[in-house]
């Protein structure tokens, strides 16, 4: 893999939260730090493929998000993106072969991030939901991990989402109805049409008043204590056993970090009576999810608003639910 070089100065790359002024909180948590739009156009390099074509780099990414949001939503105040990133992948240019790093100059210095998360926030745009404000948020993925970067270029890969930032503790709120996880296109252009079809098919109403419904069921302690052990059984199943079921994306841990969230989360823990409604239990599935790795991170985010509203049914509906039974 070769890798066409910019400008570059890696010195103090990473910012502070308490340096943000864009969208307040994390919206992914694990193993990522924040930077900003314009250090990802200055101070990255951009990674190309086997034959020399330059991949679409992150910062066009993003940029092209907003294009397409702010065709879509003009003369709506859209915030500076907020931007997670990491893996980071450092080098140096050729002259700088031998030099111990320590002595190494700032224009020597290359870099690139493997992961980048991104979201815009439209801080007008907002719904009340079970006493939650939510705001509209417009976002992406790109994991390079998932190029092969040693063929030659081909269709890149990309995620794109639309769905709301609970405002209380910044959790996403995104159904699958909101995500293209597996866009694959050739150019920006086709990357913004992509972007503009899943904002245009968005169903902003069916998803809110799925939302609104959860609030509406409640799992006492006996039936959250139940519902957890068969989650954690769950992923223990072969791919035969979990036909029919209910999927679930959350790991172990984040099962483990519900089950924590139930007693001691500050806005979604259980009420006096051990009870907890399935909006909160959605929430505390959104808020575990903060520590999927970027790669898989939207995916499993859908699956928690696709998981809570399986049990909504099933309680709604009186239908046999594995993870209810």
């Amino acid at each position: 893999m070769e890798l066409t070089i910019v400008n570059n100065n890696i010195d103090n790359q990473v910012i502070s939260e308490q340096e943000v002024t864009i969208s307040k909180g994390s919206f992914i948590e694990a193993n990522t730090e924040q930077v900003t739009l314009d250090h990802l156009k200055k101070e990255c390099i951009i990674p190309v493929y086997s034959d020399n074509e330059s991949s679409i780099s992150h910062a066009q990414f993003i940029d092209a998000t907003n294009e397409v949001a702010q065709a879509n939503f003009s003369g709506t105040k859209i915030l500076q993106p907020n931007i997670r990133i990491s893996h980071v992948i450092k080098g140096r240019v050729p002259s700088a072969i031998g030099k111990a790093v320590k002595e190494l100059r700032p224009e020597e210095k290359t870099i690139y991030y493997q992961r980048c998360a991104f979201m815009f926030e439209l801080p007008s745009l907002t719904e009340n939901v079970n006493n939650n404000r939510l705001s509209l948020t417009i976002g992406g993925v790109r994991a390079l991990n998932q190029e092969n970067l040693y063929s030659k270029r081909n269709l890149e890969k990309f995620k794109v989402f639309i769905g709301f930032k609970n405002l209380i503790c910044t959790n996403l709120c995104i159904s699958t109805d909101g995500l293209n996880a597996d866009i694959r296109v050739s150019s920006v252009t086709e990357l913004k049409d992509k972007i503009n079809e899943l904002i245009q098919q968005f169903d902003k109403e069916r998803f809110l008043g799925n939302m609104e419904r959860m609030s509406k069921f409640h799992l006492d302690e006996l039936q959250f204590a139940h519902t957890i052990g068969k989650m954690r059984m769950y992923t223990h199943l072969n791919k035969e056993e979990k036909v029919g079921k209910l999927a679930l994306g959350l790991n172990d841990n984040q099962i483990g970090t519900v089950v924590k969230n139930y007693y001691e989360d500050e806005n979604f823990n259980r009420n006096e009576d051990g009870s907890i409604n399935l909006w909160h239990l959605y929430n505390n599935f959104t808020e575990a999810n903060k520590s999927s790795y970027i790669d898989s991170n939207l995916e499993r985010n859908a699956n928690a608003f696709e998981f809570v509203s399986g049990l909504a049914n099933s309680m709604q509906n009186q239908t046999e639910n594995w993870f209810l039974n």
